[in-house]
């Protein structure tokens, strides 16, 4: 790519390790700068980059892009580090941040001496993190955001797109506002829900531990998200606060309505409320790819005797099919199936249900169960 010739990755962790071995594959150098020098020997030692560079004047003065791929709440102080720098004239500066706004809006305060500011986030993750658990194809098929302002220019836009149009997503732009307004809505918002659900159920469980024993099937689907990062989740909470506050205010009105009609017992209301969630629920697409990462999921039917888990654990790893997790489900009324099998890898979780129906296993996709409670 002649337009670009040196990318530089700041925090060369799974995403900007990720991004590197895409960028390397394309015959583009890439220059790795990490406050943690292990990392960065790490990084060269599995291809990750080209160099790493523990300066970050001499890391990214004579690069044509500089990404940064750190936590949210520390991108700030680099993009005003990288203000002060005399960048290669026309580099783009963007970032992987999951809060758009307090970002650009700081951005846009800053006098940079060359270079302009994009902001981005590429909505990819694993189940792993580090250096080590980076992949080319980490974002594949993913959504990619870009949220340029007013002032770019189209053509800085164009020569960023086309860059990452190399990790095989699916690259859309939309104002940094909005995107906020979004997250909030679809990621940030759930997440907060999911961490009172389970503190509350926690706090139920200190009096009587049968919330915990029989907590499976729903309770687990929807609060899976409570096992994320606390330290992550305290700062996009805290940087995209204004939105997250609105779905709040929202949220109270919400329940002030469910409550009068439950306490009116209102029927058809009721009904009404939840098939229109679940008509619009229905309608989310199965498969698509987001900042979480997916797990694939699906319920066997095995016969209640000693060995039989062995046996379909042995069958999958024969066929070199990769299980995340394995459980025995003893709360089976939402689901069908008594082993719920996790799968990281949709390639695997197809290959598990091909595999288990010819030896005359009954499988069921998890997400396709209609729960009757």
């Amino acid at each position: 790519m002649k337009e670009i010739e040196q990318v530089s990755i700041v925090g060369v962790g799974l995403i900007g390790g990720s991004l590197g071995l895409v960028f390397r594959q394309h015959g583009i150098r890439v220059v790795g700068f990490d406050k943690d020098a292990e990392s960065l020997k790490r990084a060269a030692a599995l291809g990750v980059i080209d160099e790493g560079i523990p300066q970050l004047v001499k890391a990214v003065s004579d690069s044509d892009v500089i990404i940064v791929c750190t936590p949210v709440r520390t991108i700030r102080a680099i993009l005003e580090q990288l203000s002060a720098i005399s960048l290669k004239p026309g580099a783009i500066v963007t970032d992987t941040g999951s809060t758009k706004k307090e970002l650009a809006d700081f951005a846009k305060r800053l006098r940079w001496q060359n270079g302009s500011y994009i902001g981005a986030h590429p909505m990819a993750g694993s189940h792993r993190s580090g250096v080590e658990a980076a992949t080319s194809d980490l974002f594949e098929n993913a959504y990619y955001v870009l949220t340029p302002s007013k002032e770019t220019p189209l053509s800085t836009v164009e020569k960023l797109t086309k860059l990452l149009k190399f990790t095989r997503a699916k690259i859309v732009q939309m104002t940094a506002d909005e995107h906020d307004r979004i997250m909030a809505a679809i990621s940030h918002w759930p997440h907060v829900l999911a961490a009172m659900l389970v503190n509350q159920v926690g706090e139920y469980n200190k009096r009587n531990g049968w919330y915990h024993t029989l907590a499976a099937g729903g309770f687990r689907d929807f609060t899976r998200i409570a096992s994320s990062d606390p330290k992550m989740w305290r700062d996009i909470t805290l940087t995209n606060r204004v939105p997250i506050l609105t779905m709040l205010e929202h949220w109270q009105r919400e329940l002030s309505q469910f409550r009068h009609m439950l306490l009116n017992e209102q029927e058809e209301d009721l009904e009404a409320f939840f098939l229109g969630a679940k008509r619009f629920r229905d309608q989310l697409p199965k498969r698509a790819r987001g900042s979480l990462p997916r797990v694939y999921e699906c319920y066997v039917d095995v016969p209640d005797h000693p060995g039989s888990i062995g046996k379909v654990a042995t069958l999958l790893g024969n066929k070199g099919i990769s299980l995340a997790n394995i459980g025995i489900l003893e709360n089976r009324e939402e689901v069908a199936g008594v082993l719920r099998l996790a799968f990281y890898k949709e390639a695997d979780y197809d290959r598990a249900v091909s595999v288990l129906k010819e030896h005359g296993y009954p499988v069921y996709p998890a997400e396709r169960e209609n729960g009757n409670r």
